[in-house]
């Protein structure tokens, strides 16, 4: 992806995080207020989840801002990480909401409280009108980045749990069971939780610098072996900066001829076309040190 294509993609993404996140604060709002009229569980875990995304938003749209920065001598790389930060930001609070609706959800199972069928309705509509807009604005960049996926399941779980929502208000207005409140709250939770648990995975994957999803890395270095002149590979390193940027560095050791004959140039070119075009996930940025056959006895110890 060239650097003005990039750049590009975060303005736009960066426009969009605005519009969601201004509708939903508005939504929050409408939320909190409802919550407190009507005493429902369900509006008030959906406005608890409606704060998160809230701050989720505006985390990612501050990320988003920071992965524009360009490089600097103490950060390498930018800012690219700020995305994968928010993102496990983001989900780490939507997995305490989701605990809290379900505990909360249980006591007021066991011990309902009046609730105003009616205003929920009201509020549910409404907090569903909100998501359907977020979802239009986030969908076209959902794929650009761990940020904005996790930006955009927060608003499908917020369309989810207005809906859950709308559905306990009509129950509780037609059959006056107010247990079916506690019940959506709970709805609520469980599709929070599973999909805070994913993108906390994901996200933790990339600090931790594993090998990209799709990359098989003994693949790599029987394809690496397999050009003319490769002798050996070690010190094979495969990480992601970011969502879409993965980087590959290893040791590859040459016939000592290579470099008498100054052959190693075409070597190199050939092992960038290699790891580019041949594997699932084309590795754009590579760093590769070319050794000649004699060079390993004045490395420190190697590893695979």
């Amino acid at each position: 992806m060239s650097h003005d294509h990039s750049h590009a993609t975060a303005h736009t993404n960066r426009t969009r995080l605005i519009i969601a996140f201004s509708v939903t604060a508005t939504i929050l709002v409408a939320e909190v207020i409802g919550a407190w009229w009507t005493g429902s569980l369900s509006l008030l875990a959906d406005a608890g989840h409606m704060l998160t995304d809230a701050g989720g938003l505006l985390m990612a749209l501050v990320a988003t801002h920071l992965t524009l920065r360009p490089a600097v001598k103490q950060r390498t790389w930018g800012m690219r990480r700020a995305e994968v930060l928010a993102a496990g930001i983001q989900a780490t609070i939507l997995f305490g909401v989701g605990i809290f609706a379900i505990v909360e959800g249980i006591r007021r199972l066991m011990n309902p409280g009046e609730v105003h069928g009616s205003g929920l309705l009201i509020f549910g509509i409404v907090g569903l009108a909100g998501n359907v807009i977020s979802l239009a604005v986030l969908s076209g960049g959902r794929g650009s980045n761990l940020n904005m996926r996790a930006a955009f399941l927060e608003v499908v779980n917020d369309a989810l749990g207005s809906v859950a929502v709308i559905v306990s208000a009509i129950i509780i207005q037609t059959t006056g069971w107010v247990q079916a409140d506690a019940i959506a709250g709970m709805i609520i939770a469980i599709l929070i939780i599973p999909r805070a648990i994913i993108i906390l995975r994901e996200s933790g994957s990339i600090l931790l610098e594993s090998t990209p999803k799709g990359l098989d890395l003994d693949e790599v270095r029987e394809h690496m072996l397999g050009l003319p002149h490769v002798l050996a590979v070690h010190d094979l390193h495969a990480s992601q900066i970011s969502t879409g940027f993965p980087t590959l560095s290893a040791h590859v050791v040459l016939d000592d001829s290579c470099f008498e004959d100054n052959h190693a140039p075409q070597i190199l070119d050939s092992l960038q076309t290699c790891v580019k075009k041949h594997f699932p996930i084309s590795i754009e940025h590579t760093t590769f040190q070319l050794e000649p056959a004699s060079h390993p006895r004045h490395e420190f110890p190697t590893h695979s």
